[in-house]
């Protein structure tokens, strides 16, 4: 009999206007709480899509600075050509270096000028 209470309940409007105070007030708490955890779940959700494209973002912007190293070297590496060529062709130009590559490679001699070949000799150009 412990559990019984001894007390009993009074029927007045006072206490029937505090069990509908009380009622309300539990709808709202219920009501807020079923809010507050509505936006957490979109913060969350949000939050995290955010999260996903920065790291997607990043992985593609460590990709594109990697394809630019990668060109820039290329570019060097084309530019040193090129500038590798100009000079042969400036070389080409002049009369004296294309007698040069004629004599030593083709046997081509001057009047009077004999040619000894070597079989070690490497190409002077």
């Amino acid at each position: 009999m412990a559990n019984k209470s001894s007390v009993t309940r009074m029927d007045s409007t006072y206490m029937k206007n505090y069990d509908a105070h009380m009622e309300r007030h539990a709808r709202k708490k219920k009501r807020l709480m079923r809010r507050i955890m509505l936006f957490s779940l979109l913060v969350i959700v949000v939050a995290g899509s955010m999260a996903f494209y920065h790291f997607q973002q990043r992985s593609l912007h460590a990709e594109k600075v990697e394809e630019y190293k990668q060109l820039q070297a290329e570019m060097d590496e084309l530019q040193q050509e090129e500038k590798n060529l100009n000079e042969e062709i400036e070389l080409l130009n002049n009369e004296e270096y294309v007698l040069q590559i004629a004599r030593s490679n083709y046997f081509f001699s001057k009047d009077g000028e004999i040619i000894f070949k070597m079989p070690n000799d490497a190409p002077s150009y």
